[in-house]
């Protein structure tokens, strides 16, 4: 991983194009579920994203256990999910939205597991976070069903409980972890859809496959997964995560406001109080080092009952998955 903090042109407009890439995602998830069920979506996402890439790109480094618990996780149970709840109603750009709580689930299960104490900082942008989770939550209807909330943010979950096992596999890019996951969840979304979908669905619906849903998919796979993941490969050699993560903030923001416009998602002022409260939640913990420049408070859980802290180093992961599936759908 690089150490440079400060991008070049070149290279800033090379993340702000995977944030527009991978925010814009979520549209192309919405147009392939008109005529995939969600499984059927996931499996043939998951199937073309690793075929025959595989062949080419090294498996990561560690026990055949982490490997599956990663590819399970992290992406048959996460977009299981993630796809499901849209396709029961969860719009598009609230669905962007509330996955990036997958943030706040890791550093819980990163302090349950690894003993990592979060800070004052990330564990007060978790409580700002969770009151626009409340606020959508209370507004339960045709844009924002029950079913689809609680399902993304059993995705949201699930990508979490995934970074816990990407913490023990070694890969040589995010690229080839991300392949590698795809094969691992491909068989389990294959027959999880021939179970719950059924046959007679999957048949009628490659039967009625347009080109607008092989558009999709091809932007799902080729372009979100492939180009998105190159990219992001190369700027994480070329700098510091801190350089280049943070930008991931803005995915949602395009995620939001790219559904409005393109899908016609209304933006009544419950929808903006709503992504203040989670981005201003995610800007607490994915900028907690500039955060903490301006707010003369002690950061460290272990700071606030008197013990001692660690010396101030740069949160190189900041609690955000860096090799796993940012973009989302």
């Amino acid at each position: 991983m690089g150490t440079a903090v400060n991008l070049s042109l070149k290279h800033l407009f090379l993340v702000l194009l995977i944030v527009l890439i991978w925010g814009t995602n979520f549209i192309a998830v919405y147009v392939g579920l008109k005529t995939f069920p969600p499984f059927l979506l996931s499996a043939v996402r998951f199937g073309l994203s690793a075929l025959p890439w595989v062949f080419f790109l090294p498996k990561p480094h560690a026990p055949l256990k982490f490997i599956l618990g990663y590819g399970v996780f992290n992406f048959a149970m996460q977009f299981g999910f993630l796809f499901t709840g849209i396709h029961l109603g969860l719009s598009p750009g609230l669905a962007s939205l509330l996955l990036q709580i997958s943030v706040f689930f890791s550093m819980g299960l990163a302090f349950l597991f690894f003993k990592e104490k979060p800070s004052v900082l990330k564990v007060a942008g978790s409580l700002i976070s969770f009151i626009g989770i409340g606020i959508v939550a209370t507004h339960i209807d045709a844009d924002a069903t029950f079913i689809g909330l609680v399902l993304t943010l059993l995705a949201a979950f699930a990508w979490a409980a995934g970074n816990m096992f990407t913490k023990k596999v070694n890969a040589q890019s995010p690229l080839s972890l991300v392949v590698w996951g795809n094969l691992i969840a491909f068989p389990f979304m294959v027959l999880l859809s021939l179970v719950v979908e059924g046959p007679a669905v999957i048949k009628d619906s490659l039967q009625h496959t347009s080109w607008e849903t092989i558009a999709a998919v091809s932007y799902i796979v080729y372009i979100s997964t492939h180009i998105g993941y190159g990219a992001w490969g190369l700027l994480l050699k070329s700098y510091a995560a801190s350089a280049v993560v943070p930008f991931t903030l803005l995915i949602p923001v395009v995620g939001f406001f790219s559904s409005a416009v393109v899908l016609g998602e209304d933006l009544p002022s419950w929808k903006l109080f709503a992504s203040l409260f989670i981005m201003g939640g995610l800007v607490f913990g994915l900028l907690e080092r500039q955060v903490r420049r301006l707010l003369p408070i002690k950061t460290n859980l272990t700071e606030a009952v008197g013990q001692e802290n660690p010396a101030d180093e740069e949160d190189t992961n900041l609690n955000r998955p860096i090799c796993s599936d940012v973009g989302k759908g």
